[in-house]
């Protein structure tokens, strides 16, 4: 592995580190020593990598808007198997990488006031609300999806997959939901 490669991989760690940690204890209860220990390197060090604890949550924080870009790419797939096959992967692949647990309950923290403000303001700046709502407007053109608030629909949605993401980032024998539970919720 080249001195590159190991830097990287040394990079990973500390953020995967810090995502558990600071899901665990909380952004302000986590000390930037707790996760040089726990990765574990000096202190010294891990300021070599990242400035501050600041720093590492914004890191973060982007890595998790950046993941939240799926949603929008629907084609011509009905809404409702849309919904289902994303449920169906990003449940998959939770199980696979449980770190998306975690990110998921640290977007949700990050949008919350008190937590640094650039932190805060990109992950506000996810449009996957507006999106599913679009998505979820088709679905009721088609008379698949329940009338009503889009919007508020969309809300409903990811405020249950947030739930659902969170309960399995802290209990790890928890099963996934079946998809279709939730997708329900929108049906007519």
């Amino acid at each position: 592995m080249t001195r590159k490669e190991q830097k990287e991989e040394r990079k990973k760690a500390i953020l995967m580190t810090a995502l558990t940690l600071f899901v665990k204890r909380g952004y302000h209860e986590t000390k930037i020593s707790d996760i040089a220990e726990a990765v574990p390197m000096s202190t010294g060090l891990m300021f070599h990598y990242f400035e501050s604890k600041e720093e590492l949550l914004l890191e973060l924080v982007k890595m998790g808007a950046a993941s939240t870009g799926a949603i929008g790419k629907i084609g011509d797939i009905p809404p409702q198997i849309f919904f289902t096959e994303f449920l169906k992967r990003l449940f998959e692949y939770s199980a696979n990488e449980p770190w998306v647990f975690n990110m998921f309950v640290l977007m949700g923290q990050a949008r919350r006031a008190g937590m640094p403000e650039e932190a805060r303001n990109i992950a506000l700046s996810t449009a996957t609300i507006d999106e599913t709502a679009t998505i979820i407007k088709k679905g009721q053109e088609a008379d698949i999806f329940r009338e009503g608030d889009a919007k508020l629909l969309s809300i409903c949605f990811w405020a249950t997959v947030q739930g659902i993401m969170e309960e399995m980032a802290l209990n790890e024998e928890m099963k996934a939901p079946d998809p279709e539970w939730i997708v329900s919720m929108l049906r007519k």
